[in-house]
């Protein structure tokens, strides 16, 4: 095999981990303590106003119907390609994606300073009412608008030029936020969910040229890619892996994670936020989809031939979580576990336990005496719209996972 083949192989391999990785960590909600008990010496703070990512839950329901609606959009991309001039669709393709970039680029780079760097920063609420009717609300911090101008200029710079590095950086940051974003309710949604693109993937890839058609067609950060070869006079040929083959065996790999997560916080329910837990669910499947992808690219390079990734990576995931679950007599609890159950025991833990938070009008104080309010708009009578931007300090801590042999740390 060539040296520029197999780097190429490997840059994928490291891709496509990677978000699977850090997303998975990043998609664990801890209880949040006390204001109090985040003060306190000897404890890392986290203020009450660090924006916590609503995670959209798959049910069932969507896990039977995804590759029905996936076979449907793909076609239909299929057929725009082929009936109407490539140039034009991508012109469009380029504009939506651009803007769906800048925020997933602001977004895996706000967790980045979070994970690297541990300082003090003044978070911002902005609240839009009107009458007693709240429009929208956001919360943001110096470094969230930082990210958004380097994202600007990504984007600026990809749309400019299509290079196929700032295309690769969408696309991991597409990943990072779907893997954070997207949640399964439960282990037997992720099985019908891998299951059925397992017969999708074989179908559009091995029964036609559908599948190939528009991955090569469309001109969008829909894929991974590296070059096949950096010398020569010829253009770049790239060896390229489809987001989906990293999203979707990621949102199961990351519901192994909140199960472990899970199970640790029914044995220790009052486990600080950077404890460590043990994660044997995680570390199985997450093993598995990584012998999955390298089967992958074996078998590829071996026949010169496309495949269906998911043909390999949905059974290695799926038989991972059952055998681990044999092999530690928690077959049963696999299959009853409910992310949204677990989500109402943790959050009535916190109820129970933490004391009342207090809810901010534009007359009210923070807590620690520091908070700082400006008026943007706003009505004495409460009768119109209005605006309201508060401020405190906030410190951010390193959330990024570490891990050992028998147990993961979130910092």
């Amino acid at each position: 095999m060539e040296v520029g083949l197999l780097i190429a192989y490997a840059a994928l391999g490291i891709m496509a981990v990677v978000p699977i990785y850090y997303g998975s960590f990043a998609s664990v909600k801890w209880p949040k303590k006390s204001k109090q008990k985040r003060k306190s010496p000897g404890h890392d703070t986290d203020s009450s106003s660090e924006e916590e990512s609503s995670a959209e839950s798959l049910s069932t329901e969507d896990a039977y119907l995804f590759p029905i609606f996936g076979s449907v959009v793909l076609f239909s991309l299929y057929l725009i390609f082929k009936l109407l001039d490539k140039e034009y669709v991508n012109y469009l393709v380029t504009a939506y994606f651009a803007f769906l970039g800048v925020v997933a680029v602001t977004n895996v780079g706000v967790h980045v300073v979070k994970s690297v760097f541990k300082f003090k920063v003044d978070a911002y609420k902005l609240v839009l009412t009107k009458k007693a009717k709240e429009l929208y609300n956001a919360n943001f911090t110096i470094i969230h608008l930082v990210s958004l101008f380097f994202s600007i200029l990504l984007t600026a710079f990809y749309v400019g030029t299509k290079n196929w590095i700032a295309s690769n950086i969408f696309g991991l940051a597409f990943a990072f936020n779907a893997i954070q974003m997207l949640s399964l309710d439960s282990f037997k949604t992720g099985m019908i969910l891998l299951g059925g693109l397992f017969f999708y993937d074989i179908f559009w890839v091995f029964g036609t040229e559908v599948m190939v058609t528009v991955a090569k067609s469309f001109d969008a950060p829909i894929k991974v890619v590296w070059p096949k070869q950096w010398t020569g006079e010829e253009a770049l040929q790239f060896t390229m892996l489809g987001l989906g083959d990293i999203v979707v065996p990621g949102i199961y790999v990351a519901l192994c994670l909140r199960f472990d997560h899970s199970n640790y916080l029914k044995k220790n329910p009052n486990a600080g936020r950077y404890s460590t837990f043990p994660t044997p669910y995680f570390r199985n499947c997450f093993t598995a989809y990584i012998l999955g992808l390298v089967t992958t690219i074996v078998v590829m390079h071996t026949f010169k031939a496309a495949q269906p990734a998911l043909l390999y990576l949905s059974p290695a995931c799926i038989l991972a979580v059952l055998a681990t679950g044999i092999m530690k007599n928690q077959l049963t609890d696999v299959f009853n576990y409910s992310a949204d159950d677990a989500e109402s025991k943790e959050e009535k833990n916190k109820k129970d336990t933490g004391r009342p938070k207090k809810q901010m009008s534009s007359e009210s104080e923070g807590d620690d005496g520091n908070f700082k309010k400006h008026n943007i708009q706003g009505e004495d009578d409460n009768s119109g719209t209005s605006a309201v931007l508060t401020a405190e300090e906030e410190d951010y801590v390193d959330v990024s996972p570490t891990s050992s042999t028998s147990d993961n740390k979130l910092e």
